[in-house]
């Protein structure tokens, strides 16, 4: 019954930490279904960033997210959408926007920002929620240059002669972080968990998440053209990587706080 417990807790810290993604999906399922130009006179890109934007002064309201964790969200909107440009250019055309928006920029929507700053939210919620540490972690100009390889790599192989080094960066992440662990608490008890495994797990949920967004219309991959298909699995790997660097910032953030917290405590 004591593991039962723990594990009852996990599910609802985990449920928790979810907040903005879940309410993000709840969004983009009622824009699907309603007809937001009759309700609301918006196009449904335009009523998804408004929707989104509300949510996340609600968040704040109620001091379910800080102005600290905040600043480090709107970092990955900046990332996010730079991505999203790349990959939508028609030379490019990774995946596509196609509905009408007046909140288009580049051809990408507004939005599309807050889906990448869904996993940095859910990851800045379960760090204080599981009381995250870590033990072994690789060296922070190590950590950066790696999780700057994975940026850039989205970028970099679409260019002639430029191989694809995601499975070279791949191998690089799990070597650097293949003693660090991760120690939370559901409830409780105090557990581990492999770094590296933790990355997998996220970067699989991301990818499940991905799936329903796409069923939502929130993008569309070319081969969705004649309606929904299940994303590519190549595209878990993608996640994959970015939630390292997700994690990187994040962990950076953490640490920086707890370094400026306990300078305060000790002045």
């Amino acid at each position: 019954m004591h593991y039962l417990s723990e594990f009852w807790h996990f599910g609802l810290k985990e449920a928790r930490a979810c907040v903005f993604a879940g309410s993000f999906f709840v969004i983009l399922a009622g824009s699907k279904l309603v007809d937001t130009q009759a309700i609301l006179g918006l196009y449904r890109y335009d009523a998804i960033l408004l929707c989104a934007l509300l949510l996340q002064i609600l968040l704040l309201s109620l001091r379910v997210e800080t102005i600290a964790e905040l600043k480090v969200i709107c970092i990955f909107h900046f990332f996010g959408f730079a991505l999203e440009v790349f990959k939508t250019q028609p030379a490019i055309a990774s995946w596509s926007y196609p509905e009408l928006g007046l909140s288009k920029l580049f051809g990408v929507p507004l939005y599309s920002g807050f889906m990448y700053a869904a996993v940095a939210s859910y990851m800045m919620q379960a760090w204080r929620l599981f009381d995250l540490k870590l033990v072994g972690n690789p060296q922070p100009w190590l950590a950066i240059t790696l999780a700057l390889a994975v940026y850039l790599n989205f970028f970099t192989h679409h260019a002639p002669h430029v191989p694809d080094l995601r499975w070279a960066i791949a191998i690089a992440l799990i070597l650097v972080y293949r003693k660090t662990w991760v120690y939370f608490t559901p409830r409780h008890m105090r557990l581990k968990m492999p770094l590296v495994l933790s990355f997998g797990l996220i970067g699989f949920f991301v990818w499940v998440a991905e799936n329903i967004a796409c069923f939502f219309g929130a993008w569309m991959y070319p081969h969705q053209q004649n309606g929904w298909a299940m994303v590519h699995f190549d595209k878990l790997g993608a996640w994959t990587l970015l939630v390292v660097l997700t994690f990187v910032i994040v962990s950076h953030a953490q640490q920086s706080s707890a370094a400026l917290a306990h300078g305060t405590l000790t002045s």
